[in-house]
């Protein structure tokens, strides 16, 4: 039985090895181009201006993270038993209920977009901080693009058939898109306006691509777009609607506490922190990329293992625990070594100030890294909730750490909120885990 598991363990730690390198591979690509298309808007910008965007781009995503699903969670973990028991047409109606529920993702993301700029577009700096009387309405229509282009449930039906090659592909549109768009921004319309099109341009690319690739490579085995209706994949998979609720809940939780960190920061310390925190921030998840990728190739696998018992799971688990430990004390050297010339390098010496924001920051999403695999394991042995109570209450500590510390030390006490949080986060996602793995 332990060689059965070992075998099977290491099959699935070697497709995650194989589809974490094939998006690593696009990340790569990506993380190229974004030091270049980061140099443009820094220095075309400056300091304050670069702020102003960093506000904007925070509260879109925001409001995408609040109302998004992480449907190709769903996808993945409900389509799997349809796709082996080869019944294509349960697994389309578990697509397009995800489907349904991206475009209510994004007529609420509109809707929430809209009054956030009525209501609040002064301290965004909608009115007098861009000098445009218009601002507002291009802001929303940036919002709008950020919510149509929601490309969860493609990126399911890529990850159900391990078809991560492709994922990589589309994925890489959303820098080589950003890269044409600043570049033409930077020719023809050198401010925020010119920037924010850019990116929503990206954002289109990518959609599209995302769905050419999934439409292809299901085409034949996701049955029939007409077979009943797509709510009765309710009735057919039992607990669909609770496994939904608490992913959502818990990606809003886990991205939340980031992006309102900006919009927290610009609150106490105005647009130019907010910037500096911002591109710390950025900088830092580059160099810490792998772990959002790994995360995502673990779920797959770990999904599948779960039903070949607990010495496979268990295998698998501590294999994925080993690589996530040398892959974040390589990655806290890097940011040691190379972070004051990479800063100087992409955004010029008035950027210098994020360097000790970067170095926490970077410690930070070093810790989640070495921690990747916790959440997965949750997921995947049907413990969603526990993961999102820890999820809930490790922000709680972050946003009420980052409004004890700010008023302190500035951004460099919201940068210390995040390391308190994601070590608290650490500690109680590993005691549930090994809890979890005894009770398999």
């Amino acid at each position: 039985m332990f060689k059965r598991g070992s075998g099977v363990a290491g099959d699935g730690f070697a497709r995650i090895l194989a589809n974490t390198g094939w998006l690593l591979g696009g990340k790569g690509v990506g993380a190229v181009l974004s030091l270049a298309y980061l140099a443009i808007v820094t220095r075309t910008l400056g300091v304050a201006d670069f702020g102003r965007f960093a506000l904007v781009l925070s509260a879109a995503n925001v409001i995408k993270t609040l109302v998004s699903f992480d449907s190709w969670q769903i996808v993945v973990r409900y389509g799997q038993p349809h796709l082996t028991a080869g019944n294509g047409d349960a697994l389309n109606r578990v697509l397009r209920f995800c489907i349904l529920i991206d475009l209510g993702s994004a007529v609420a993301g509109g809707l929430i977009a809209a009054a956030i700029i009525l209501l609040f577009g002064d301290l965004l700096g909608l009115e007098s901080g861009m000098g445009r009387p218009d601002m507002g309405w291009q802001v929303w229509a940036f919002c709008m693009v950020m919510m149509i282009t929601i490309r969860s449930s493609p990126t399911g039906i890529l990850r159900l058939f391990d078809r991560f090659d492709s994922a990589a592909f589309a994925e890489t549109m959303i820098p080589v898109g950003r890269m044409i768009g600043a570049g033409v921004a930077l020719a023809i319309m050198p401010d925020i306006s010119g920037f924010l099109i850019a990116w929503a341009f990206a954002e289109l690319l990518c959609a599209i691509s995302y769905w050419h690739l999934a439409l292809k490579v299901g085409r034949g085995r996701i049955g029939h777009w007409r077979a009943g209706r797509a709510l009765d994949a309710r009735r057919e998979n039992p607990g669909i609607i609770g496994f939904l609720t608490a992913t959502n809940l818990q990606t809003s939780l886990s991205s939340i506490g980031q992006q309102v960190a900006v919009l927290i920061v610009g609150g106490f310390v105005g647009p130019a922190g907010a910037g500096l925190y911002r591109l710390a921030n950025q900088l830092a998840n580059s160099l810490t990329k792998i772990s959002s990728l790994l995360s995502r190739s673990i779920f797959v696998e770990l999904s599948r293992t779960s039903s070949h018992g607990k010495e496979a799971l268990g295998a698998l688990f501590r294999r994925t625990n080993r690589l996530a430990l040398v892959a974040g004390a390589v990655i806290i050297g890097l940011i040691v070594t190379i972070g004051h010339p990479l800063l100087r390098l992409i955004a010029g010496q008035d950027f210098l100030p994020a360097y000790p924001l970067l170095l926490m920051l970077g410690v930070a999403a070093c810790i989640d890294l070495i921690g990747v695999s916790y959440r997965p394991l949750l997921m995947a042995t049907d413990r969603a909730s526990l993961s999102l109570r820890i999820t809930f209450v490790s922000t709680l500590l972050l946003l009420g750490a980052q409004a004890a510390l700010l008023p302190l030390y500035g951004t460099k006490g919201a940068a210390m909120a995040n390391i308190a949080a994601s070590l608290a986060g650490f500690a109680m996602m590993g005691l549930a885990s090994r809890r979890a793995m005894r009770s398999a």
